[in-house]
């Protein structure tokens, strides 16, 4: 593998059902310590030419990737090596509609590429000449007047393009935008924790946890299965989970027998901790945004520890535990302490959930890090470096881990 001297981190882009339907991949210079995401992008075409060579389906699974382009990328011969269908070219802001410019973007419109206007806040002259070329207009609605805002997407719309509102970070902003008529969003207002007081538990989720529990105290196989039983939808999604491409087996599963025989009761513990998050309604249809974390969270916490403890598989459990059960508050709409007073776990998970303390909260911090490296891309070399590891080691691992989740949260087999 060549030298990885960035950070790479995938942003999830939803519909109007809140299903992934494509990420934005973005990318940090790790070798400058706290510099922006690369401005001028030169070492981008690098980069994607990376993720080409080692399969780009492993970052985004069945989706598509916006990535960012200049003028400098557009003129190159990058796009020779990428599948068009699975990519979005996203014109940055700053990119001037000079002749040689729109030529490029003319050619690869024929080509069969999508692109995308990033950051736009108004109607200007660069704009109107790309725009023949644009099949989705990005808006950054965080900051944006309310009229504004309004204004803009009717513009849009009139122009029949796609609108994708980026920064939406509550669930309040995602529900204006989707009221103005927004067929996209990009923002981490799915995993905001929005606690109700006095919510309790549901019976199924109940049910669920003590089963966890009860393989954790080492309960008989009969007891176990007759509790998986009592529970439909519970039965349905972790026969669905067992099919999927993340476990391998080399024939279907049918029989909840047969899921614990091959899986074993380690790996059973996990998938009934992932089935929290799956929704059997949704089997066969695109991915629900809090499984693609939680299981990329859990995934990549596992292989940092297997990385730094190889004989130790009890810690690289612990990991994938901390970095699943680290967004039931936002599954549950309940306070963090609260579930943890229902579902005891080891001191070490329970430290790094509710303070972020201990190897597995510095693992956790890392992963929230990425998720929003745009914000706070500046804390991950220094974490890195407590953990002794390096950009190549999360590179690897992520790429891993990313691969995993889609094929968890992706269409059973």
């Amino acid at each position: 593998m060549p030298l990885v001297d960035f950070f790479l981190a995938r942003q999830p882009i939803l519909n109007r059902q809140q299903c992934v339907v494509a990420y934005e991949l973005l990318f940090r210079n790790a070798a400058s310590g706290p510099a922006n995401v690369l401005n001028d992008l030169a070492a981008t075409a690098s980069v994607i030419a990376h993720a080409a060579e080692i399969g780009m389906e492993k970052v985004i699974g069945r989706t598509r990737a916006f990535i960012n382009v200049d003028a400098t990328v557009l003129k190159s011969d990058i796009f020779k090596i990428l599948p068009q269908q699975h990519i979005v070219l996203e014109i940055l802001e700053k990119v001037e509609a000079t002749p040689d410019v729109i030529a490029c973007v003319r050619a690869l419109a024929a080509l069969g590429f999508t692109f995308a206007l990033d950051d736009v806040i108004a109607d200007t002259t660069d704009i109107r000449q790309f725009l023949p070329f644009v099949e989705i207009v990005k808006i950054d609605v965080k900051d944006m007047p309310l009229a504004q805002l309004a204004s803009l997407v009717s513009h849009y719309k009139q122009a029949n393009k796609k609108l994708l509102a980026e920064k939406v970070e509550t669930r309040a902003l995602f529900q204006h935008c989707r009221d103005l008529g927004f067929d996209f969003f990009q923002g981490y207002y799915f995993a905001e924790p929005v606690i109700l007081a006095g919510k309790k538990l549901a019976p199924s989720q109940l049910a669920v946890l003590h089963l966890i529990q009860q393989i954790s105290m080492d309960a008989d196989d009969a007891f176990i299965l007759h509790s998986i039983k009592q529970q439909a939808s519970l039965s349905l999604n972790l026969l669905r989970l067992v099919n999927t491409a993340a476990v391998g087996a080399s024939r279907r599963i049918d029989t909840l027998g047969q899921a614990l025989l091959l899986l074993g009761r380690r790996q059973l513990q996990r998938w009934l901790q992932i089935s929290l998050y799956a929704n059997a309604e949704q089997a066969g249809h695109l991915a629900s945004p809090l499984l693609v974390l939680a299981t990329t969270r859990g995934k990549l916490l596992e292989l940092m520890t297997a990385k730094l403890y190889p004989d130790n598989p009890h810690c690289a459990d612990i990991g994938f535990t901390v970095g699943i059960m680290s967004l039931m508050d936002v599954l549950f709409s309940m306070p963090m302490a609260d579930i943890l007073q229902q579902v005891p776990v080891n001191p070490a998970i329970s430290e790094a959930l509710l303070f972020r303390n201990g190897m597995y909260g510095d693992m956790l911090q890392l992963v929230e890090h990425i998720e929003r490296m745009q914000d706070s891309g500046e804390l991950l070399a220094p974490i890195l470096h407590k953990l002794q590891l390096s950009a190549v080691d999360l590179y690897q691992l992520q790429l891993s881990a990313f691969a995993w989740s889609n094929n968890i949260s992706g269409p059973a087999s």
